[in-house]
């Protein structure tokens, strides 16, 4: 072998020991889950629509309000007090579909007209589904509990509610 040929396979050689060496490297990243803890902007009652003045249930609602809140929505939390809920404010009215990817909870979807009236329910939706779920009439507001609240409050269609948010 010639030495230019002993330089060259020793150059070969070096690199690929280099190579070996920086590619079994493992990289050791941490990844800790984000744990999204619930804010309290507002507090909401719901009536039912035979007795219109007895509050049959208050909640600490959450309220999503614009692009970012309204498409994030209640993903990615691991779990919400039986008391709280999301409140959707829409800007317009209009069917809406809601969908549970990346939701981790089981949810009830409470769709509500123009008039805060109850008009469409949703009940015990699938976490992380991706099916729609209509709200089969024109809507304003949409609120989000947890599943099983809407018949533990017993809630039908026409059944109402207020809210009032947090300065």
């Amino acid at each position: 072998m010639s030495f230019k040929n002993s330089c060259l396979h020793s150059l070969l050689t070096l690199g690929c020991i280099s190579i070996s060496i920086t590619s079994c490297k493992q990289d050791h990243k941490i990844v800790k889950p984000v744990d999204i803890t619930f804010k309290k902007e507002g507090t909401l009652s719901l009536y039912k629509k035979s007795t219109k003045d007895s509050v049959i249930a208050t909640l600490d609602i959450e309220i999503a309000d614009n692009d970012y809140e309204i498409q994030t929505g209640l993903m990615y939390r691991n779990a919400m007090k039986p008391e709280q809920g999301m409140l959707f404010v829409f800007d317009d009215i209009t069917e809406r579909n809601f969908y549970m990817k990346n939701t981790r909870i089981p949810l009830d979807i409470i769709y509500i007209g123009e008039n805060k009236k109850i008009v469409s329910l949703q009940k015990n939706t699938k976490p992380f589904d991706e099916t729609s779920l209509p709200s089969n009439a024109p809507v304003k507001f949409v609120l989000e509990v947890n599943a099983g609240n809407v018949d533990t409050w017993s809630l039908t269609v026409g059944d109402s509610l207020s809210f009032s948010e947090i300065k």
